[in-house]
């Protein structure tokens, strides 16, 4: 656990902004990848953070406090998610454009095909539908296993199986047909 946490955990209002600013990117990142809008992913962020002191009580030391964290938020969105669905709004796809940390290549070219295949793995991820972008955000992005993913999702272990591999073989297929050769 950070040791903002801890003193924000214990009472100390000032550690507050010290857990936002440490934790603010990855949360906001999260919602983003989840939600498709950064306005939302935004607002989701916001919400998580003014939850946290209360959510904080329910926080199990066993866990790393930045993957905590990531559930809390992961949480949220799939209520919001859930709560869109039953509005029967369309989901907008994420922004294909959203800056992505990158790892260290050895030169600009490598660095330059390295990000456009970036982008057309953002822009396939994004024109999947709901029902598989969501399980792999979840399984990929904030790394939860299956049984995990299950249970958020309120579906069988199987079934996540199932919308992961199509999500992946979807992704294959688009990425194939733009010539971009990526073991998935």
């Amino acid at each position: 656990m950070s040791t903002a946490a801890v003193k924000m955990r214990s009472g100390d209002r000032e550690a507050y902004g010290e857990v936002y600013q440490e934790f603010h990117p990855r949360v906001a990142g999260l919602c983003h990848y989840l939600l498709g809008s950064p306005d939302e992913a935004q607002d989701a962020s916001s919400e998580v953070f003014a939850r946290l002191p209360v959510a904080l009580k329910t926080y199990d030391t066993a866990m790393p406090f930045s993957r905590w964290l990531s559930s809390v938020a992961s949480h949220y969105c799939v209520d919001l998610l859930r709560k869109r669905r039953s509005e029967q709004r369309v989901i907008k796809p994420a922004d294909p454009e959203a800056p992505e940390p990158a790892a260290p290549v050895a030169s600009p070219l490598q660095e330059l095909l390295l990000e456009e295949a970036r982008q057309a793995v953002r822009a396939a991820i994004a024109g999947l539908p709901e029902r598989y972008r969501l399980p792999l955000a979840l399984r990929y992005y904030n790394e939860l296993s299956y049984d995990e993913i299950a249970r958020r999702l309120d579906l069988r272990r199987s079934n996540v199986a199932t919308l992961i591999f199509r999500a992946k073989e979807e992704l294959r297929r688009v990425l194939e047909k733009k010539s971009c050769n990526f073991s998935l």
